[in-house]
């Protein structure tokens, strides 16, 4: 029985937001980055085969022209839109628990989960992230998009390792298996 990890892999401001409240994270790609660091970008990727995102994230990626990026995995998209006929590398979900728990079994590679923040939390509250890659940007937001803004989860973390760069982004590493 195959027992694939899904993987939140994401960014946040270092006050918990992961985009501003119309959706932009052009604050991410102002940060300086003088050793030009993909934050372990590419080592997380060859590990994933598929990824897990929201409806508002997926119409950001296609706002960002970013859809071709997606092309050498399965992507699925969840939303409570009935009906939407499959656009090129996403496929539409309407019931991200159930789907999600059957996704896990199936062989394969990892499993990203992209966001935005209400699938996180809703994969969160039903223990179906095994772990969490979480890089805090040191900036302040203010207001925002949460990382988990309806979280229904309460547990402790086990911090596999942390890295820092240079452009004080440090990224965290968590085990959330202890969740369950």
């Amino acid at each position: 029985m195959a027992n694939r990890n899904i993987i939140l892999y994401t960014a946040s401001s270092l006050d918990g937001y992961i985009a501003k409240e119309d959706g932009n994270i052009e604050w991410l790609e102002n940060l300086p980055n003088p050793t030009n660091s993909d934050y372990g970008y590419h080592d997380f990727y060859k590990h994933i085969d598929t990824t897990l995102m929201g409806y508002k994230t997926f119409e950001f990626v296609k706002s960002m022209d970013a859809s071709s990026h997606y092309a050498k995995t399965k992507n699925y998209v969840f939303t409570h839109r009935k009906n939407l006929a499959p656009e090129q590398y996403f496929t539409f979900i309407n019931n991200p628990v159930p789907f999600t728990k059957k996704l896990k079994m199936e062989s394969g590679k990892d499993i990203w989960l992209v966001g935005g923040g209400e699938i996180n939390s809703l994969l969160l509250s039903n223990g179906l992230i095994d772990q969490m890659i979480i890089s805090i940007i040191p900036i302040v937001l203010g207001t925002g998009l949460r990382l988990f803004p309806d979280a229904r989860s309460e547990g402790a973390l086990n911090l596999i390792k942390q890295v820092s760069y240079p452009s004080g982004i440090v990224s965290l590493y968590y085990d959330s298996k202890s969740l369950d």
